[in-house]
């Protein structure tokens, strides 16, 4: 009969996410994983794989349990309110009190090594896959009238991203919460955002 496992899986993972989240995946050794974690190197091995293994399902804990507010965002009603949504998801995850700042996807492909291109290319397949999901929610608002015709969605979308790793890069350098905040309202008065048609407010 197999042993117990002596430990919670759930909340060694979510230890490990923190780790990762404060060092990336580089700056994280498997020492400090397993001291973090409270469990010893056969238990991650046998539990959670290699360090690579570990961090992916790190990275699926971390997108399902901090960053819901991407799906919620893109299904607002309008375009105006899905972006303003979803730049202030991103702040007030990177800034919130009782996690670790910055972003633990960005913090994780910041000067990866060789070794660790895989988890890279992870981790900029993730944005890509942000900035297409952004991008088709601004064509359809598009086609509804509610998205400048003018307008380049693609553009929109890779804008939108990039403040919000800009913003990571702040937040992980000490900047508040509402230093942020403030950027994101700056963002929001320039074209195409501008000139989308606003239904309600974030607070």
């Amino acid at each position: 009969m197999a042993r117990p496992k002596e430990f919670d899986a759930d909340e060694a993972l979510s230890r490990a996410v923190r780790l990762f989240w404060e060092k990336g995946y580089d700056g994280t050794s498997v020492t400090e994983l397993t001291e973090a974690m409270g469990i010893t190197r056969p238990s991650l091995y046998g539990t959670f794989g290699n360090k690579e293994e570990l961090f992916r399902r790190a990275l699926h804990f971390y997108d399902a349990e901090y960053m819901g507010f991407i799906s919620d965002s893109l299904a607002e009603p309008s375009a105006r309110l899905a972006v303003e949504k979803l730049l202030l998801g991103y702040v007030d995850a990177q800034t919130h009190g009782e996690t670790p700042t910055g972003c633990l996807a960005l913090n994780g492909a910041v000067a990866c090594s060789d070794e660790a291109e895989p988890i890279r290319k992870t981790l900029v397949d993730r944005r890509i896959g942000i900035e297409i999901a952004l991008c088709a929610r601004l064509l359809v608002a598009q086609a509804a009238g509610d998205f400048p015709e003018d307008a380049d969605a693609a553009d929109a979308a890779r804008f939108v991203v990039t403040l919000a790793l800009g913003t990571a890069c702040q937040a992980k350098s000490g900047r508040s919460r509402a230093d942020l905040r403030r950027v994101v309202e700056i963002a929001l008065t320039a074209h195409p955002f501008a000139a989308m048609p606003t239904v309600g407010r974030c607070q």
